[in-house]
C-alpha cells in the first residue's frame, strides 16, 4: 500500500480552532495527506480576536522539527505564525539542515482582527533567512503591502508587488487579494509571467482562518506531486468551497468549514 504523504506545518496554535496549527491539520486530513505540527506559540484567542500570545523557545520548535523530520519523510512543509526572529533563524537553519523540497511560507504579520502576530523587528529575519529558502511565499494585501513597500489598489498593484517579493528569494509568489473589491483574485508569479486566479465571491463573516488554509492547502497540493500552478488552482477552489460552506460558530468572524466536501458526501447537514 503506498504511503500516504506527510507534510509539516511550523506554525502558531489557535485555541478557537479556526486558523493555525487547527486550520493546517483539518485542511491537510480533507485534502488527504499527514499533517504533523511544530508549535511555534500558543495563543488565547477566538472569533473575535487574540487575547494572549505565549511564544515558544526557539530550541523546542528546533526540538519539534526534528522530532518529526528525522523520523517522517515530509514532502512538504508549510510555515505560518513564527512570532519573533529567533525562532524564524532557528526555523531557517534547521530547513537548511534537512533540506525539504516544498517549503511553502505564508509570512503572517497580523491576524484577521488586525492583532499582531509577527515581531516588527522579525519581518527583515524572515525576508532575509526564510524566504530565499521559500519554494513558494503566500501574502496577503496587507502583507505584500508591508514586503513592497506598495500600497496595493487593484491587481496591477498586486503583480508589483510579487514581482518585488519574488526580488527577495522565493522561487514562486502567490499575493492573495480577497480582500479587494470585485471577484476575488490572486496573483500568481514564477519570475517570469504572471498568472491571475478568480473565483466567486461569497459575501459571508465566516473568513476565519482563510490565509492558513490556503497556504496549507498549496502544500497539501505540492505533497501529492502536483505543480505550482495546479496545487494553487486547487487551494483557491478548495478555499473557495469551505467559504461558501463557512461555519456559524462564535460572536465574530467564524471560520471557514474544512470538511465542506465530506459532510456533503456524508450527507451531514452544511454550515
Amino acid at each position: 500500500m503506498e504511503a500516504i504523504p506527510a507534510v509539516l506545518t511550523i506554525a502558531g496554535s489557535d485555541s478557537g480552532g479556526g486558523a493555525g496549527i487547527q486550520a493546517d491539520l483539518k485542511t491537510f486530513a480533507s485534502l488527504g495527506v499527514y499533517g504533523t505540527c511544530a508549535v511555534t506559540a500558543l495563543t488565547a484567542q477566538n472569533t473575535l480576536g487574540v487575547q494572549g500570545i505565549l511564544e515558544v523557545d526557539p530550541e523546542f520548535v528546533s526540538a519539534q522539527i526534528h522530532s518529526v523530520m528525522s523520523d517522517i519523510a515530509v514532502k512538504a512543509v508549510k510555515t505560518g505564525m513564527l512570532a519573533n526572529a529567533g525562532i524564524i533563524s532557528r526555523i531557517a537553519r534547521d530547513l537548511r539542515y534537512f533540506k525539504p523540497v516544498n517549503i511553502v511560507v505564508d509570512p503572517v504579520m497580523a491576524a484577521g482582527s488586525g492583532d499582531r502576530l509577527l515581531r516588527p523587528d522579525a519581518v527583515r529575519t524572515m525576508v532575509s533567512e526564510l524566504f530565499p529558502l521559500a519554494y513558494v511565499v503566500t501574502p496577503n494585501l496587507y502583507e505584500a503591502g508591508e514586503l513592497a513597500g506598495l500600497v496595493i489598489k487593484d491587481v496591477e498593484g498586486m503583480q508589483e508587488a510579487a514581482r518585488r517579493i519574488h526580488d527577495f528569494g522565493p522561487r514562486y509568489v502567490v499575493v492573495k487579494g480577497g480582500h479587494l473589491e470585485g471577484r476575488p483574485a490572486d496573483v500568481l508569479y514564477d519570475g517570469a509571467g504572471i498568472f491571475v486566479f478568480e473565483n466567486d465571491r461569497y459575501e459571508t463573516t465566516h473568513t476565519h482562518g482563510t490565509g492558513c488554509t490556503f497556504a496549507s492547502a498549496i502544500a497539501a497540493g505540492l505533497a501529492k506531486n502536483l505543480g505550482v500552478y495546479d496545487a494553487v488552482a486547487q487551494a483557491k477552489d478548495y478555499v473557495t468551497g469551505a467559504l461558501r460552506e463557512g461555519l456559524a460558530i462564535g460572536k465574530g468572524h467564524g471560520p471557514v468549514h474544512h470538511f465542506f466536501e465530506l459532510y456533503r458526501l456524508a450527507g451531514m447537514r452544511l454550515g
